[in-house]
């Protein structure tokens, strides 16, 4: 039976820790001429701009012996009129597997229920779960764990913040998420998660959120699609940045995350993006290790 990722909770919390495990090997070069995925081909649909989705999709699905077929999807019968639910059962003739970035959720939901081969989420408005297990592996990677991990979120409650709640279900991490008013995560997900012990908080002041911080993550105020919202979200967001005053708030030790791209100046400053404590690197780096165990858990 085909699995598909469509939010993170499409993994149990052991899925998450053996897919961990996994990327942890790829990342260190064990199995390096391993090609699990020697003969298959990877759909790559994609109606948003990308930079590390794309490529590191591309990468890793080439090494893992697989081909990536790019696929954009004003390219496609579907700007013609063409459904969904036919270009999913076409696809699926073809390709072993589908990574679509695109702008509603329920355009990926049709596409996985209209296809037998897997569909991974690599972004939509409501959620990006590719993001997230990069994250997990990264955050694991530099505190030795992930439970009761104190990870302190400073902006938009968007898709990453989505993904993010998902992800402290599943790992027990103690997530904190600071935004203004109006703009909090999803609420659906976010009851949810703490229906089934999650430990999740929102605050709308981001000094009270850092305090005592193990990581302070933060992403753009103006996500794709928002273009028309820039000078009032910018207005509203004012104080919600990681600069070096919030960063004191934190613990010693803390890191700073950050999906990318930076808006530099606006959600986070050059000092604190480009100071030893920063691992955004790291994070864009991880998103090709999680992957490529992603697309062997699913694909193989």
């Amino acid at each position: 039976m085909k699995k598909d990722l469509l939010t993170l909770l499409d993994l149990t919390p052991e899925d998450l820790q053996s897919l961990l495990k996994r990327a942890v090997e790829f990342k260190s070069g064990k199995d390096i001429s391993s090609c699990p995925l020697t003969g298959k081909s990877i759909g790559l649909l994609f109606n948003k701009t990308s930079t590390r989705t794309r490529i590191s999709f591309q990468t890793g699905i080439y090494q893992l012996g697989a081909q990536a077929i790019y696929i954009n999807t004003n390219d496609l019968q579907l700007g013609r009129g063409e459904t969904i639910e036919d270009t999913a059962k076409v696809l699926s003739r073809y390709l072993h597997g589908i990574v679509i970035r695109t702008y509603e959720h329920d355009t990926i939901e049709t596409l996985a229920k209209n296809s037998t081969i897997p569909i991974i989420n690599g972004l939509t408005d409501l959620h990006h779960p590719c993001q997230a297990l990069a994250d997990a592996l990264t955050i694991q990677e530099k505190k030795g764990r992930l439970k009761d991990v104190r990870m302190v979120y400073v902006g938009d409650g968007n898709n990453v913040a989505n993904s993010l709640i998902e992800a402290a279900l599943l790992t027990g991490i103690d997530l904190v998420i600071a935004c203004p008013h109006g703009y909090e995560p999803d609420r659906a997900i976010t009851e949810n998660a703490r229906s089934k012990g999650a430990k999740v908080t929102i605050l709308a002041n981001p000094g009270e959120a850092a305090k005592g911080a193990d990581v302070l993550y933060t992403d753009v105020w103006i996500s794709m699609g928002q273009e028309k919202e820039v000078e009032r979200k910018k207005k509203k967001f004012e104080g919600y940045q990681i600069n070096r005053k919030l960063l004191s708030l934190a613990k010693p030790d803390a890191i700073v995350m950050h999906c990318l791209p930076a808006h530099r100046g606006e959600e986070i400053t050059d000092e604190v993006i480009d100071s030893p404590q920063s691992v955004v690197i790291d994070q864009a780096e991880n998103r090709l290790h999680t992957q490529k165990a992603l697309l062997e858990m699913l694909v193989k």
